[in-house]
C-alpha cells in the first residue's frame, strides 16, 4: 500500500513539474538534442583528417554549432519572408473562397453551406499569417536560452565522468550508468540525424511538386512539411492537407487541390513506408501504439513541441527502464518487440 501511495505521489509530482516547469524544461531538452546533434556533426567533421589533427575539440564544436544555427536561421528567414508575402496577398485568396462557396451553394443549397460561408468570410487570413510570423519570431527568443544551456552542457561534459565516478563508488554501477548514457546518446543522435535527412527528402520532393503546380510560396510549404514531419503519424497527414487546402484557396479550382493532395500524399507514403524504414531500420524499438499514446500525452502537456519531442523522450524512457529489473517490464511494454539486444 505504501509503494502505491509513494508511486502515485512521484507520478503526480513529475506531471506537475512538467506542466509548471514547461518553458525551462523544453529549452533544456532542446539544448540536450542540440548537444547530441552537435557531437554527431563533430564526428562527421573529424572524418576530414586535416580538421581532425589540426583543430582542437572546442573549435570543432563551434564549427558544428555554427552549421546548425546557420541552417536554423536560414529556415526561419524563409518562413517569415514567405508568411509576410502570403499575408499581403490574402485579399486575392478571399475572393477565391467566395467563388468556391458560391459553387458549393449552387450544388447544395443547405444551411451547412451558409454556415460554412459565414465562418470562412469572418476569418482574417492576413491577421492569421501575421500572427504566425510573430510566433516564429518570438520562438527565436528561446534560441538564446537553448544556446546558453547547450554551452554549459558542453562545459560540464569534461568533468561529468569524474563526477559519476564519485557518485557511483562501485565500478559495476558506474559502468552500467555509462552504458545507459552512451546508448541514449547514440540512439537520439541517430534519430535526429536520420529524421532530418528523411524530412529533408520529403520537403525537397514536395517543393518540386508545389513549384510545378504553381502554388504560391512553395519554399514556405516545403519548410513547413519538413518541420511537421518530425511529428510522428499525424505530422505527415497535416503536412499533406495544409498545402492542398491552400492550393484550393489560391486557384479557386478543384484540380490543383487534387494534384497537390495526391502528389504530396504519394511522396509522404513512399518516404514514410519505404525510404524511412530502410534508413532508420528498427533502431528506435518503439511500439506503434506507444508512439500514438506518447504523441497524445506529450501533445497535451507541451503542445506541438511535445509532439515533436515525444519520440526522443520515449526512446530515453525505454533505454533507461530496460537496464533495471524493477522497470524492465515497463520497457518491454513500451518497446516494439520486447527485445533489448544491447542488454544481453
Amino acid at each position: 500500500m505504501k509503494k502505491i501511495a509513494y508511486s502515485s505521489f512521484v507520478i503526480i509530482a513529475i506531471i506537475a513539474m512538467l506542466i509548471y516547469g514547461k518553458s525551462v524544461l523544453i529549452q533544456f531538452v532542446f539544448a540536450l538534442l542540440l548537444w547530441f546533434l552537435t557531437k554527431r556533426i563533430r564526428q562527421a567533421i573529424e572524418r576530414i583528417q586535416i580538421i581532425k589533427k589540426m583543430f582542437p575539440k572546442w573549435l570543432k564544436n563551434i564549427i558544428a554549432f555554427f552549421l546548425i544555427f546557420m541552417s536554423l536561421g536560414f529556415i526561419t528567414d524563409i518562413l517569415i519572408n514567405n508568411i509576410n508575402e502570403l499575408s499581403s496577398s490574402y485579399s486575392e485568396y478571399h475572393k477565391n473562397i467566395e467563388q468556391i462557396l458560391n459553387r458549393l451553394g449552387s450544388l447544395a443549397k443547405t444551411n451547412l453551406i451558409e454556415t460554412l460561408a459565414k465562418m470562412l468570410k469572418s476569418i482574417d487570413y492576413g491577421s492569421f499569417f501575421n500572427s504566425l510570423a510573430n510566433v516564429i519570431s518570438g520562438a527565436l527568443g528561446n534560441v538564446f536560452m537553448v544556446l546558453i544551456y547547450a554551452v554549459f552542457i558542453f562545459l560540464e561534459e569534461h568533468n561529468f565522468k569524474e563526477k559519476l565516478k564519485k557518485i557511483f563508488i562501485k565500478e559495476d554501477s558506474y559502468n552500467k550508468t555509462n552504458i545507459i548514457l552512451l546508448e541514449i546518446e547514440t540512439s537520439i543522435s541517430n534519430y535526429i540525424l536520420l529524421k532530418t535527412v528523411v524530412s529533408l527528402i520529403t520537403g525537397i520532393l514536395s517543393y518540386i511538386v508545389l513549384a510545378i503546380v504553381g502554388v504560391d510560396a512553395p519554399v514556405f510549404w516545403a519548410c513547413l512539411i519538413f518541420i511537421l514531419n518530425y511529428i510522428p503519424t499525424i505530422g505527415s497527414l497535416i503536412a499533406t492537407v495544409f498545402p492542398a487546402i491552400f492550393s484550393l484557396l489560391q486557384f479557386g479550382e478543384l484540380w490543383p487541390f487534387l494534384v497537390v493532395l495526391f502528389a504530396v500524399g504519394v511522396i509522404q507514403i513512399v518516404v514514410g513506408n519505404f525510404i524511412e524504414p530502410k534508413i532508420m531500420g528498427k533502431s528506435l524499438n518503439i511500439s506503434p501504439l506507444v508512439t500514438i499514446l506518447a504523441l497524445a500525452i506529450w501533445g497535451k502537456i507541451w503542445g506541438i513541441t511535445g509532439m515533436i519531442l515525444c519520440v526522443p523522450i520515449t526512446v530515453i524512457m525505454i533505454i533507461t527502464f530496460s537496464y533495471f529489473k524493477s522497470t524492465k517490464a515497463i520497457a518491454v511494454m513500451l518497446s516494439e518487440e520486447g527485445k533489448f539486444i544491447k542488454n544481453k
